[in-house]
């Protein structure tokens, strides 16, 4: 009797489970036809699902309709088999595939459903474009790295449940349709038909949420929450994020910290990666002046050096003209750079060049002094004390940016960056965490000519600097913190302001009125006049933390349906056209800038 459709749905394993220990029963397995061949009259097919891959024979003498059905099948396919399982033999065996003891003779083949050529094979990707992987991304997440990337990421979220759930905290959705607020992103907005001419937006973060939610007393909260931002995107950026998002009341900074160092330390422990016992934290001003950076990659060593005191009386007048207008010069030693070319020291001036340095000073360290490069300039005297500074030795080279202090740290920052990796300073899969704590609250604005908040409106001031608040802004520091792993900020959070009053003069430090204020945050407002307890939370970025404990480059990697870095689905051609009628119902008209041209593979909108 012909096995039935849904006689060949019911598997009893999936294609990754069969082992030595089940040899001689029977089983039925079902996936896609991952290769075929055909030995002499015997067909073999590895067959494949997500959870991995197991060899079929069919045999000409078993069936001879059967075995010409299998000689029909091609890749990714999808198919029902069943069969006895077998082992392979001592000298068959695949030492590469768990199932590789064992295989299938096949005693039944349903074919579920025929596939066209498929325009990549899922099993090599490498020289695969990565439009081309979007565009057909239900092909490329049968890819096994992909299944396990996925898989993993699901494997993350329930950690995160569980130790939250163990620790007291309520799970809370925010909601998705909200109010435009200023957090320091573009809000994605959504035009309302009810409300005509108003719109909602989508929320860059639970953030006035999670402090309404500590207002009401809940004391504990937590979400795996979508957030939208309507900015640049990069590897690590989409447009549509998630995040562990926490907040607890009546704590300090290190106690929000000890709750983030607690899931990221379970995390790692699933996924095989380092954490340590103890944390280093750093403070913002620290990292900056020995990273250059407020995320520094503590993977390796190669610190920055302010060298402008041993500098400034030299005979290199950029040097010290940059050092008497207020600015600094700072370098780093990089080990073994003596080998470079000097094509290679012109490609490295020419990196800093891009990120706006006005250039890039070098010396070789040798054993009798310093050599080439900028060597001329300095004294026997000065070449000892900088040499002792970078605790350089022969075959190192020096190297120098000099600049106003903010100019010359992204550069070194970056340069740094570069050598460590150029250099072989640290392994691949090195793991290296630090939190960055004692932010400055604002930051200059030169464009807007005005203070912008470092993390955004909310973060508490220290207490011990509310009184410079207004008479010294860029001297008040923020109860602010960030987790950091390898150069890739993990995520941060803070203390929040609890007090009306505090929050209405940190509102007028950044230029927002009353009015405003009311207009923008009048239900935090009121909010935090009626009981609000003091709280402090922190976001973890969820894409972030799987692209790192997998070792991908990008979160595109990690995450099931990304869009480009133009913020585009290739697989949907989202962003689309509206149909008219939609646009009438919520009384919009569309006008395209004259000198706005499609994108190819774009859908865009056009005037109506």
């Amino acid at each position: 009797m012909a096995t039935t459709h849904d006689q060949a749905l019911k598997r009893t394993h999936s294609c990754g489970q069969l082992r030595a220990a089940e040899v001689g029963g029977h089983v039925r397995l079902c996936g896609w036809v991952r290769s075929y061949r055909d030995h002499g009259g015997v067909v073999f097919i590895d067959l494949r699902d997500r959870d991995g891959v197991t060899q079929v024979v069919f045999d000409p003498t078993d069936s001879p309709e059967r075995h010409e059905l299998a000689r029909s099948l091609r890749s990714e396919w999808v198919v029902s088999v069943a069969g006895k399982v077998r082992p392979r033999g001592p000298d068959r065996i695949n030492p590469k595939l768990p199932t590789g003891e064992i295989e299938i003779v096949a005693d039944d083949l349903v074919v579920l459903n025929k596939s066209d050529t498929v325009p990549f094979d899922p099993e090599t990707t490498e020289k695969v474009a990565e439009e081309t992987r979007l565009k057909y991304r239900y092909i490329d997440l049968r890819r096994p790295e992909m299944t396990r990337n996925l898989r993993l990421r699901a494997q993350i979220c329930q950690i995160m449940h569980r130790i939250l759930d163990e620790r007291g905290f309520v799970e809370v959705e925010t909601p998705n349709l909200t109010k435009s607020t200023p957090e320091g992103a573009r809000d994605f907005l959504v035009p309302s038909r009810l409300q005509p001419g108003c719109f909602y937006a989508l929320p860059q973060s639970p953030q006035l949420f999670k402090q309404i939610l500590m207002v009401a007393g809940l004391d504990k909260y937590y979400q795996i929450a979508r957030c939208f931002r309507d900015e640049d995107l990069r590897a690590d950026r989409q447009p549509e994020f998630t995040q562990l998002d926490v907040e607890m009341s009546f704590v300090v900074e290190a106690d929000v910290m000890e709750v983030a160092n607690a899931v990221l330390r379970e995390i790692c422990a699933a996924c095989g990666k380092p954490f340590p016992q103890e944390v280093p934290v750093l403070s913002y001003a620290q990292a900056i002046d020995q990273y250059g950076i407020d995320r520094p990659d503590m993977r390796f060593g190669l610190l920055l050096q302010d060298v402008s005191q041993i500098v400034k009386t030299s005979s290199f007048k950029v040097f010290a003209d940059v050092v008497a207008s207020g600015g600094v010069v700072k370098g780093l030693c990089a080990p073994g750079g003596g080998k470079f070319t000097r094509k290679d020291i012109d490609g490295y001036t020419a990196f800093v060049a891009e990120l706006g340095a006005k250039g890039l000073a070098w010396t070789k360290v040798e054993e009798g002094g310093f050599a080439l490069g900028s060597a001329k300039f300095f004294t026997p005297e000065v070449q000892a004390q900088l040499r002792q500074a970078f605790g350089a030795k022969a075959g190192d080279i020096l190297m120098f940016v000099a600049d106003k202090p903010a100019a010359a740290n992204k550069a070194l920052a970056a340069l740094r960056s570069k050598l460590g990796a150029d250099l072989g300073l640290y392994k691949s899969d090195d793991f290296a965490w630090c939190w960055v704590t004692q932010f400055p609250l604002v930051e200059w604005n030169k464009e807007e000519n005005r203070w912008d908040a470092m993390h955004h409106p909310f973060t508490s001031p220290r207490p011990e600097d509310l009184d410079r608040l207004e008479s010294d802004p860029g001297g008040v520091g923020a109860r602010a913190y960030d987790i950091v792993l390898n150069g890739t900020e993990l995520g941060g959070g803070s203390i929040r302001i609890h007090s009306p009053q505090v929050q209405q003069r940190v509102f007028g430090l950044l230029g927002i009125s009353e009015e405003s204020a009311r207009v923008k945050f009048g239900f935090l407002l009121d909010a935090l006049r009626l009981g609000a307890p003091p709280h402090g939370g922190i976001a973890l970025g969820l894409d972030r933390v799987v692209m790192l404990m997998v070792g991908a480059d990008s979160i595109r990697e990690v995450v099931a349906f990304p869009k480009t870095q133009r913020g585009i689905c290739l697989m949907t051609e989202a962003p689309g056209q509206p149909d008219p009628r939609q646009l009438q119902e919520l009384y919009l008209r569309v006008n395209r800038p004259q000198d706005k041209k499609p994108v190819p593979g774009e859908n865009p909108l056009s005037g109506q």
